[in-house]
């Protein structure tokens, strides 16, 4: 997985509850595990900014409730601090759902903004966003 380009923090923890912020049927999820992370023996996973996660569909369409998908982190509320000084925190924890381990977004549009550090390890995801912010 490529790097991202900034310190980012660990946001979120496992059992957390985020927005599903595209069309894909989901509007609530809650975070399962974080694939690919690095974590420490007897230590509980956090994910972070642009992270490839488990989700568990809460609220949205029924015939999606209760599946596992994977998917993305685009927004955290907690401050992350980019190389170049500067702050970034958003206003809700937001998630895009994928429908393959490749990368490629289940939905065809995501509502709101994503982080420019989902843009450089995700393009595709980018890609279906309106702002990149």
């Amino acid at each position: 997985m490529k790097a991202i380009s900034a310190r980012a923090t660990k946001g979120v923890n496992l059992g957390a509850e985020l927005v599903a912020a595209d069309n894909s049927g989901a509007r609530m999820v809650r975070l399962v595990s974080v694939k690919r992370g690095k974590g420490k023996k007897g230590r509980q996973m956090g994910a972070k900014i642009a992270d490839f996660v488990k989700v568990s569909i809460k609220k949205g369409i029924p015939d999606m409730k209760g599946k596992v998908f994977d998917a993305i982190i685009i927004r955290l509320k907690k401050p992350y601090r980019r190389y170049n000084g500067e702050r970034i925190a958003f206003e809700d924890n937001a998630v895009a759902i994928l429908k393959d381990d490749k990368g490629n977004p289940k939905g065809t549009q995501i509502k709101g903004p994503i982080a420019r550090e989902v843009l450089e390890r995700w393009p595709s995801v980018a890609k279906i966003g309106s702002i990149v912010y």
